[in-house]
């Protein structure tokens, strides 16, 4: 019970973080090409061929918010089941790499099937 509500907790903490901090700012340039568009739109753009100007941006910044919050709170939830402080960093670790690189392997993917429509 006390992992689902770290779970629950941290993602709606990390959730709204990400909308006030992130989203907000990161609305603003969608036309620029600067390195002031969140580090995953960049990532996405890159890896993916992803055209922002093609697809509904403001969306996408909030599926990668959504998305990022559910790895951040998972990846807080399985640290939580281990009471060592290095076992839980370890932990966070193995499972912080391969989750996000699925998350967004998903994002990416959704973004370039909707762009050949």
């Amino acid at each position: 019970m006390k992992n689902v509500i770290i779970f629950v907790v941290s993602y709606i903490m990390i959730l709204i973080i990400y909308e006030l901090f992130i989203v907000r700012r990161a609305k603003k340039y969608r036309d620029d090409n600067s390195v002031k568009k969140p580090v995953e739109v960049r990532y996405l753009v890159k890896k993916y061929g992803i055209n922002i100007n093609k697809i509904d941006y403001n969306q996408m910044l909030q599926v990668i918010a959504l998305v990022s919050s559910l790895d951040i709170a998972i990846i807080a939830a399985v640290m939580s089941m281990f009471k060592v402080l290095v076992v839980q960093i370890l932990a966070g670790f193995i499972v912080m790499i391969p989750l996000m690189l699925i998350s967004y392997s998903f994002i990416g993917n959704k973004y370039r099937k909707k762009m050949k429509k």
